[in-house]
């Protein structure tokens, strides 16, 4: 009898450790993406499947915060956003939301419908920036990066009027809607365009003066996972075919050149605040 309670134990013991190793692999992840992003998450998805994960792409509206959903349990990872906007979102939220892999950047980049080089940045050229505080730190920034102005000591990554400590150039710097950035090239020398936005009208990464690159850490887009999932082996998978070579390729494809695929060692991109600094 003492055997067979024995053997009986040893089963159960078994079955509940296979039920935990079951349900550690999370064989079926429902990812929260934006619309812009399906394409590429249906590609992977379908490489996904191939090796026993199942993906349930969950889109949301630019109304519903991703990291919402992923905070309250509705899904198990999204990918739509960079490190900056990540962290902003943890600190508003006192939540511990963690990358667990880098996937593109959508670099924003200086366009003109007159000139086409930064030499052509003359004497109180007028540039058109997006108004939102990021996007509006991202064009300083990136101006900062090519020696036209400076930023303020302890900038945060945010933009405004006061953000300049450097205009050499006394660049006039003109905040606009980020959606009418595009239109304003008519009025203004040189407009610093978002990267959707830029797609939407018709413009490529590559018809920009200058943008960012991979240097820009914050601005990495990351796969976004809760802390106590961050060493999930799906999870790990499923970043692992995401930063495949052949992912990359057909990023940019379907980008047009407009998305860099990135991957970059998460320790690495723990650095992303020096950004500020530099």
């Amino acid at each position: 009898m003492k055997k067979l309670k024995y053997v009986i134990g040893l089963f159960t013991l078994l079955f509940l450790l296979a039920a935990c190793a079951e349900a550690d692999k999370k064989d079926t992840v429902k990812v929260g993406i934006r619309s812009s992003e399906l394409k590429t998450w249906e590609y992977v998805k379908e490489q996904a499947s191939k090796e026993g994960i199942n993906l349930e792409l969950v889109t949301f509206s630019a109304q519903y915060d991703p990291n919402q959903a992923l905070a309250e349990g509705e899904v198990d990872i999204n990918a739509f956003q960079h490190v900056a906007y990540l962290n902003l979102f943890n600190t508003n939220n006192n939540s511990d939301l963690q990358a667990i892999g880098t996937t593109i950047m959508a670099p924003i980049g200086l366009y003109s419908n007159k000139y086409k080089s930064l030499d052509d940045i003359k004497e109180g050229a007028k540039i058109a920036v997006p108004n939102d505080p990021s996007n509006w730190g991202r064009a300083l920034l990136l101006l900062q990066e090519h020696g036209l102005l400076t930023v303020t000591d302890n900038f945060d990554g945010n933009g405004g009027e006061d953000r300049i400590k450097g205009n050499p150039k006394n660049l006039t710097i003109l905040p606009v809607d980020g959606a009418t950035t595009p239109r304003v090239m008519e009025d203004a020398d040189f407009a610093i365009i978002n990267n959707g936005v830029a797609v939407e009208a018709g413009l490529l990464l590559k018809d920009a003066i200058i943008h960012e690159s991979k240097t820009a850490k914050p601005f990495i887009n990351v796969i976004v996972a809760k802390a106590e999932d961050k060493n999930n082996d799906t999870l790990k998978k499923i970043v692992e075919i995401y930063q495949r070579d052949e992912t990359g390729k057909f990023i940019k494809e379907v980008s047009n050149g407009n998305y860099i695929p990135v991957e970059m060692p998460l320790d690495e991109l723990a650095t992303w605040k020096d950004f500020y600094s530099y």
